[in-house]
């Protein structure tokens, strides 16, 4: 029934999570396959890493995953992003949109990255994290997609092709008749999307009503959530796995306040090594540095932890020193290829935060596609991939608590 296009990895088992708790058979892809999909499912989530591309390569995969999606049998498309909007001034999230309403052959559509079970709001078009405006939060500092705006209307007028209204909340709140007299007078008017406000689950409950004979929403995973909850017909899923326990590492790319007060909390009760970007750069033997360490502790009460997640200051020094890009690839790269060197050795169960970190990682290690299990966070299930026993976490960047690491840890079997 609904074919998701999710523009990371973190985001795609995010979304899944939250389908699969709504009582929806969902698998998650990597990658657009290359065949037909085997076995009936309710909803088929497409993980890309088209959040940062070039705008052309993030065109490309996203309508290569419709058409798949399309020839599968799916009647309804999200475009799934980040609940903080993750986006240059240019892109990707306002061409991807343009891209794929042509080829559906539409004009307008929704965007509502709200996520209110982790904080994220949106009231009279701004996105809020928390108490704060996104461009106020932590994500002012992110090194890829630094967020130093907070309002939607305004980041998506930058980087689409169309005009933007907003639906506030006052309007949301008189019901999803309401909402669609307002999207139809938006339409009338000659607007192309819709920012439309949510500071509770009420109103996404109000929105995925209104929306539901749109051929494309966008959003979030909270009005996710709600689609498939009105998809079911209120059916909980409940036979979501854990992963037996088995060799283990923790693997953290990313920089945002939350995983850094993970990382630190991680540190105090678990094995950790920092991954020097100098070295990563410049050490052509440095993943068999990183590699040997690991294995040396993999016998231990908690799982190893490589981590080059460091505070915003840090961050900021690297990025001049080296790069930014330089500095991120190299990062990913060492990243990508302990993955493969750990799996090959035994490990079983890979935790990573960081929607970069998680998508190399996965894109190195060539899974096909996964199961969705148990959520660790919300948003932040365990997955399984569909050809051996592999799990794993892959953790947005400030999702879970701060003890996210271990609590991962503790639900194995």
């Amino acid at each position: 029934m609904l074919g998701v296009i999710a523009d990371d990895f973190t985001g795609a088992s995010d979304i899944a999570s939250f389908l699969v708790e709504n009582g929806l058979k969902t698998v998650q892809m990597n990658g657009v396959p290359k065949s037909p999909l085997n076995g009936q499912v309710d909803a088929i989530v497409i993980s890309l890493k088209s959040r940062s591309n070039p705008v052309e390569q993030a065109i490309k995969q996203s309508l290569q995953a419709l058409h798949w999606l399309q020839e599968n049998g799916c009647s309804q498309f999200y475009f799934k992003y980040c609940s903080t909007f993750d986006s240059t001034a240019k892109g990707n999230i306002g061409p991807v949109t343009d891209a794929l309403l042509a080829e559906l052959k539409d004009d307008f559509t929704v965007i509502t990255p709200a996520l209110p079970v982790n904080g994220r709001t949106i009231f009279n078009g701004y996105l809020f994290v928390g108490e704060q405006l996104l461009s106020e939060s932590g994500m002012r500092n992110h090194p890829i997609t630094p967020m130093t705006d907070a309002n939607l209307v305004r980041l998506m007028d930058a980087q689409a092709q169309g005009k933007t209204g907003l639906v506030a909340y006052a309007d949301v709140i008189k019901g999803a008749d309401n909402v669609k007299a307002r999207f139809a007078q938006l339409k009338a008017d000659g607007y192309r999307y819709a920012v439309v406000d949510a500071v509770d689950n009420s109103q996404l409950a109000i929105l995925a009503e209104a929306v539901a004979d749109f051929k494309l929403v966008t959003g979030g995973s909270g009005l996710g959530a709600y689609i498939a909850e009105r998809l079911s017909g209120g059916k909980k899923g409940t036979d979501a796995f854990v992963p037996n326990k088995g060799k283990t590492v923790v693997l953290s790319g990313s920089c945002s306040m939350m995983t850094n007060t993970q990382v630190n909390t991680y540190k105090t009760k678990a094995p950790h090594y920092y991954l020097d970007v100098e070295k990563a750069i410049n050490n052509t033997n440095y993943v068999d540095e990183l590699y040997q360490w690991v294995i040396n502790n993999l016998e231990g009460e908690l799982a190893p932890m490589v981590y080059a997640t460091v505070a915003a200051n840090q961050l900021k020094q690297i990025q001049t020193q080296f790069g930014g890009d330089k500095a991120s690839h190299a990062i990913e790269n060492v990243f990508a290829q302990l993955a493969e060197k750990l799996k090959a050795y035994g490990v079983t169960n890979f935790i990573t935060a960081g929607g970069e970190t998680s998508s190399i990682v996965v894109q190195q290690l060539g899974f096909a596609g996964f199961h969705i299990g148990k959520q660790i966070a919300p948003g932040v299930p365990w997955l399984k991939a569909v050809e051996e026993p592999i799990y794993l976490a892959l953790k947005s960047g400030n999702f879970g608590k701060e003890d996210f690491f271990e609590y991962a840890q503790g639900m194995f079997l």
